[in-house]
C-alpha cells in the first residue's frame, strides 16, 4: 500500500466478504485486522484483495515486531533505489540546467533517465497498472502518469526536435523515492516502541527440575516454558515469564511497565512480570502465564489494537483520499486542455499538467493520523499508559470534569497503622495490642499487626481471643488480659479514659481515621488509629488535573466526615460520599445530563459500570489484570499521577493529528492552483510532495519526546 486510498480499498474488499463483521486496515503499520466468523474462508479474503491489485501476507499473531521488520526491509530497498536514481539523474539535471541543447546532450539524457523512469520508477508503474486494470487509482497512479508523461513527451520531442525535459521525469522519480526511504525510516521509528519492549524478553530461562531425590538446574529456551515450571532468577537477570515467587526476596525494576524508576520490593507469594529485572536477590518463581497470556504480550496486543483502529478524524481523511486521486486526474486533464485552448505550447501544457499530478499526491494525508496514533500509543506504553482504542484521543480533549474513586485509586485500598499514643513504652504497647489483633483476624487488626512488625516488633502468641461484634477484641498475652476496641467497650468494662486519649481519638476521627482504645493491667494504656492511606502521588495528580482545566470530584462509599478529610488532604473541592459501587454510574450520568463531558478514574473492577458510562474511562490497572479492565485507558502501575499524563498525552496526540491533516490536506489544495497556472515546476512539486510526507511523520515523532508532568 502506498497511500490512504489503498488502505480504504483493501478495507472495503475485506469488509464485503461473507462472514466478515469488521475490517480495519492500517496504512502506516501495513496490518489488516479482521473480525470474522470462525469459519471464514481466508483464501477468499486473499483472493478479494488480489482482485483489486494488492496481496495479503500471513502474519503470526505472536510476531508483534512485524511492522518494524517490514519498515526496515522497505527502507533498505528504497535507499538502494534512490542511490541508483540519484547517480543517473544528477548528470541529466546538470546537462539540462547548463543549457546543452545539442543532439548528443539530448541522447545522453535519454540514456541516463530511461533506467530511472522505467526501472526505479517501476514500483509506481506496476501498482498504477494493477489499479487501472481494476478501474482504480491511487497515489502511484499520479506519480506514474506524471513521470511517464514527462518522459514519453521528451522521447517524442527527441525525434521531432522539440523541447525535452527528461530531467523532470528523472527528478520526480528520484525525489519521491527519497521521500519513500525517509518515510519508511520514520514509520519504522514510530513502531519501534513496541518492538523495543518485546526485545527485553530473555531468550533463555533457567529452571529447576527434579532428578531422582535431588533438584538440578537446566537452561531452556524461554518460549518453551510451561505454567508450573520453577524458574531460577539470579540478580541482574530478566524474568523469563510471568510468575509467583516461591523462594527468596528481591527488588524489581518494573519501569518498562509502569514508567516508575524506583525498584519494587517483592517476597514469597508476590507476582512478578516477565522481562522485568531482578535487582539483588536469588529467587525461585513458579511460572504462571506464558506466551500470549503474559502481561507484556497482552499490553502489546492492546496497543496494537489501538493502532489498528481508526479515530473519527481519520475516517474523514479516508473518505477524502478515496475520491481525491480521480479528482486530481480530472484537474490535470482540464489543465492540459485549457493550456492548449489558450494557444500555449504542448510542452508547457504537459509540464503544468504533470506538476498538478505530482503536487497533489495524497500520501501525506494517509500518514497524518495513523503515524501520530502509533507514536502516541507507543510512547504511552513506555510510560505505563495503555490506550485501548483510537477514539480516546478525541474524547480526552472533550472532557471537562473527572470523577475519581477514592478507595484503591486515590488511596492504597489497604488499612495501615498511622498513629498511636500510650502511657507505656511504645514497644510493650504495640507487642501486646498487635498480638491480640493478629489473632483476631479482622482487617483492621491485620493492619495493626503489620504496622507493628514494620516497626520491628516481634509478635507474641495470644490465647483466649474473643471478638466482641461491633465493639472490639480481647485476649491474653504473656498472662495479661488485653482489651482493644471502642470507647463503649471501655465504658462497659468500667475503664476510665484520660482526656488526652479522648482528644487524640476525636482528632483522628476528624481526619477520617478508624480509632480505638487499648487497655491492659486494668487500665486504658493508650489509643491507636488505622486508615486507608492516600497514595503519595494523589495530591500531585489532582493539582495537575486542575492545571489542565479539569474539575475534579471524588466519589466514595465512605461517610461524609472521612471523605471530607481525604478531600481536604488532596485539594479536591467537590465530593460525593456514601455512594455504593453501582450508584457511581448514576453520578456519571447525572453530570452528563448537565452537559458535562465526564472522565471516570477507578480500579476497573468494582467501578466497571461507571468506567463504561463515562465519556472517558481510565482504569487503575495492576499488571496481569490489564487485559480485563473496563476502561479505555489503563494505567498499568496504578499510579494516579499518570492520570493527567494520560489525558495530556492523548490531547497532544490529537493536536499532532490535526496539525498533520491541516498541512497535508491544506498543502495539496493550496498548491494545485499554483501548479495549474504554470508557476510550479514539476521537479519542485516532486520535492515538495516528498517533503510533505516526511514532515508529517517527523511531526508525529515529536511525541516520542513527550514526558508530560511526570
Amino acid at each position: 500500500m502506498t497511500c490512504a486510498s489503498c488502505a480504504v480499498r483493501v478495507e472495503r474488499a475485506l469488509s464485503s466478504q461473507p462472514g466478515v463483521d469488521q475490517a480495519s486496515v492500517n496504512f502506516a503499520s501495513g496490518r489488516a485486522r479482521v473480525r470474522a466468523d470462525a469459519g471464514v474462508d481466508v483464501t477468499a479474503l486473499r483472493e478479494a484483495v488480489q482482485k483489486i491489485g494488492y496481496d495479503l501476507k500471513d502474519s503470526d499473531p505472536a510476531d508483534h515486531s512485524h511492522a518494524g521488520h517490514m519498515h526496515d526491509d522497505n527502507e533498505g530497498l528504497q535507499w538502494r533505489r534512490f542511490l541508483v536514481a540519484a547517480v543517473l539523474s544528477a548528470p541529466s539535471l546538470f546537462l539540462a540546467m547548463a543549457g546543452h541543447s545539442s543532439q548528443w546532450s539530448r541522447w545522453l539524457q535519454f540514456a541516463l533517465v530511461t533506467p530511472v523512469v522505467l526501472w526505479v520508477g517501476a514500483q509506481f508503474h506496476v501498482v498504477a497498472w494493477k489499479q487501472a486494470r481494476h478501474r482504480q487509482a491511487n497515489m502511484d497512479t499520479l506519480i506514474s502518469v506524471g513521470s511517464l508523461a514527462a518522459y514519453l513527451w521528451s522521447v517524442w520531442a527527441l525525434f521531432t526536435h522539440g523541447d525535452v525535459f527528461f530531467e523532470t521525469a528523472a527528478i520526480i522519480v528520484t525525489l519521491i523515492t527519497l521521500g519513500r526511504a525517509f518515510e519508511a525510516r520514520a514509520k519504522g521509528r514510530a513502531s519501534r516502541a513496541l518492538v523495543s519492549l518485546l526485545e527485553l524478553r530473555p531468550d533463555e530461562a533457567r529452571i529447576r527440575v527434579r532428578s531422582g531425590d535431588t533438584w538440578e538446574e537446566r537452561t531452556v529456551a524461554a518460549d518453551t516454558l510451561l505454567p508450573g515450571d520453577l524458574m531460577v532468577i539470579r540478580p541482574g537477570e530478566r524474568v523469563p515469564t510471568d510468575g509467583e515467587i516461591v523462594e527468596g526476596q528481591s527488588a524489581f525494576d518494573e519501569s518498562m511497565f509502569t514508567g516508575e524508576s524506583i525498584p519494587v520490593e517483592k517476597g514469597v507469594g508476590a507476582s512478578i512480570w516477565g522481562a522485568t529485572v531482578n535487582q539483588n536477590g536469588l529467587l525461585v518463581a513458579r511460572a504462571t502465564e506464558v506466551g500470549e497470556d503474559t502481561a507484556l504480550a497482552r499490553i502489546v496486543s492492546l496497543v496494537e489494537e489501538a493502532q489498528a483502529g481508526k479515530a473519527p478524524v481519520q475516517r474523514l481523511a479516508d473518505r477524502v483520499s478515496a475520491i481525491f486521486v480521480p479528482i486530481v486526474i480530472l484537474i490535470a486533464l482540464a489543465t492540459l486542455t485549457i493550456w492548449l485552448i489558450l494557444g500555449n505550447g504542448t510542452a508547457e501544457a504537459v509540464r503544468a499538467a504533470v506538476a498538478v499530478l505530482i503536487i497533489a499526491c495524497p500520501c501525506a494525508l494517509g500518514l497524518a493520523t495513523p503515524t501520530a496514533i502509533m507514536v502516541g500509543s507507543g510512547r504511552g506504553a513506555e510510560l505505563g499508559i495503555l490506550f485501548k482504542n483510537p477514539e480516546v484521543f478525541e474524547r480526552a480533549r472533550a472532557i471537562d470534569a473527572v470523577l475519581l474513586d477514592k478507595t484503591g485509586t486515590l488511596t492504597t485500598g489497604a488499612m495501615t497503622l498511622t498513629d498511636f499514643v500510650t502511657n507505656d513504652s511504645p514497644e510493650r504497647f504495640l507487642l501486646l495490642i498487635a498480638s491480640v489483633e493478629a489473632a483476631g483476624g479482622h482487617p483492621v487488626g491485620k493492619a495493626v499487626a503489620l504496622g507493628a512488625e514494620e516497626r520491628g516488633i516481634r509478635l507474641g502468641g495470644a490465647t483466649s481471643v474473643e471478638t466482641i461484634p461491633g465493639l472490639g477484641v480481647t485476649g491474653v498475652v504473656d498472662g495479661k488480659e488485653v482489651l482493644v476496641g471502642s470507647l463503649k467497650l471501655a465504658a462497659d468494662r468500667g475503664l476510665e479514659v484520660e482526656p488526652l486519649t479522648v482528644a487524640a481519638l476525636e482528632d483522628w476521627e476528624r481526619e477520617g481515621k478508624t480509632a480505638f482504645i487499648a487497655a491492659y493491667d486494668g487500665r486504658v494504656q493508650g489509643a491507636i488509629a488505622v486508615a486507608d492511606t492516600v497514595r503519595p502521588t494523589s495530591a500531585e495528580a489532582i493539582a495537575d488535573l486542575h492545571s489542565l482545566g479539569l474539575e475534579t470530584v471524588m466519589v466514595t462509599g465512605d461517610n461524609q466526615a472521612t471523605a471530607e478529610a481525604i478531600a481536604r488532604q488532596l485539594g479536591i473541592e467537590r465530593l460525593i460520599a456514601g455512594v455504593l459501587p453501582h450508584e457511581k454510574a448514576a453520578e456519571v450520568e447525572r453530570l452528563q445530563a448537565q452537559g458535562r463531558r465526564v472522565g471516570f478514574v477507578g480500579d476497573g473492577i468494582n467501578d466497571a459500570p461507571a468506567l463504561t458510562k463515562a465519556d472517558l474511562g481510565i482504569a487503575i490497572g495492576t499488571g496481569t489484570e490489564v487485559a480485563v479492565e473496563a476502561g479505555e485507558v489503563v494505567l498499568v502501575g496504578g499510579d494516579p499521577a499518570l492520570v493527567p499524563v494520560a489525558i495530556e498525552l492523548a490531547r497532544r496526540t490529537l493536536g499532532v493529528i490535526r496539525q498533520n491533516l491541516f498541512w497535508a490536506f491544506g498543502y495539496n489544495v493550496a498548491a494545485i492552483p499554483i501548479a495549474a497556472i504554470g508557476l510550479l515546476d514539476p521537479m519542485l512539486a516532486a520535492g515538495a510532495m516528498a517533503f510533505s510526507s516526511v514532515s508529517v511523520v517527523l511531526n508525529s515523532l515529536r511525541l516520542r519526546r513527550f514526558r508530560g508532568r511526570i
